[in-house]
């Protein structure tokens, strides 16, 4: 009789009830089948979540994820040392997952405001711009690594300022290197972007070139610039050898990224615009590249000048009705 009372009355009822899902059901039956065909790297967010989720809140059903079950989850990762921003990065992951339940049904829509996550706070956006000793170091301790492709990489970015994302999975169909042009097919926004190479980013394209023709690697149309000769794709990542080198160079918190921050201060101190500098690293709004504007010359005080300077010889000039 009781159990009568909990059964949904008609099939289109019955349809409407979701099964409760622990977050580890819901991430491999719904999560990440949608992922895979959303995004181009799928098995980022796989290792992330088998990494930071799989067995701490894996095991909990969606709609036992509280305030304060996320709290301490959060709270764990700042006792771990994690940056905030890397914090930031869990918590964007958590947010997303949870967004996606809540679309799909599991989760209700009103409880899951109170619950979502807010993110760390993370003061001024710090910034690292290598010098040209620096830049010497690194790219010697790069060029005696041991990795093949190392080098060339490394000094392909600083010559463009590209992601390193972009370096790694360009493709030689994507260089016109009579139009000195490399087109990135889908960038960071999702949409495509063009880099202007210089006559130093050629050269550095034909030594590549070079170093898979040494090493009996296909340079077709469609083969990756940078192909690892283990897997005969293209890498993963260059963060090992990146770590080594840095650290051989001295320089043990610099990142790959602060190659794409060089490459922005050395326009900038060299006379380019905002303008200039926008288009170079492909930012869609001109709002990611103020980041640089204490870098540039401070011209303002010579601006407000020119009208001193005009009233000032205005007002030197002897008045028409002064005797």
């Amino acid at each position: 009789m009781f159990e009568s009372l909990f059964r949904p009355k008609t099939q289109k009822q019955a349809a409407t009830i979701k099964p409760e899902l622990t977050l580890n059901e819901f991430f491999d039956r719904y999560f990440f089948p949608h992922v895979e065909v959303k995004k181009k790297r799928p098995r980022h967010d796989f290792l992330t979540y088998n990494k930071l989720f799989r067995n701490t809140l894996g095991c909990k059903l969606l709609i036992e994820l509280d305030n304060l079950t996320l709290d301490a989850w959060v709270h764990s990762h700042i006792k771990s040392h994690y940056l905030p921003s890397t914090i930031n990065k869990h918590i964007f992951f958590m947010n997303r997952m949870l967004n996606m339940a809540c679309h799909w049904g599991f989760l209700d829509q009103n409880t899951f405001r109170d619950r979502k996550i807010q993110r760390l706070k993370l003061g001024d956006y710090k910034q690292r711009f290598l010098v040209r000793s620096e830049i010497i170091r690194i790219l010697n301790a790069c060029r005696t690594d041991l990795h093949p492709f190392l080098y060339v990489f490394v000094k392909l970015l600083i010559l463009t300022g590209a992601r390193k994302s972009e370096a790694r999975l360009a493709k030689w169909k994507d260089i016109d290197l009579a139009k000195r042009l490399w087109t990135v097919p889908v960038a960071k926004g999702g949409r495509s972007r063009r880099i202007v190479l210089s006559h130093a980013a050629i050269e550095t394209l034909l030594e590549i070139e070079a170093i898979s023709v040494r090493l009996g690697l296909p340079t077709e149309r469609d083969n990756y610039l940078f192909i690892n000769p283990r897997t005969l794709t293209a890498y993963d990542a260059f963060h090992a050898a990146w770590y080594r080198a840095r650290e051989r160079a001295g320089l043990p918190t610099v990142r790959i990224h602060d190659l794409r921050h060089t490459f922005a201060s050395l326009l900038i101190n060299n006379g380019a615009s905002i303008y200039e500098v926008q288009k170079l690293l492909g930012h869609y709004h001109v709002s990611m590249t103020e980041r640089y504007a204490h870098l540039f010359p401070d011209t303002l005080h010579d601006c407000v000048e020119i009208m001193s300077d005009k009233l000032t010889d205005i007002d030197l000039k002897p008045h028409p009705e002064a005797p």
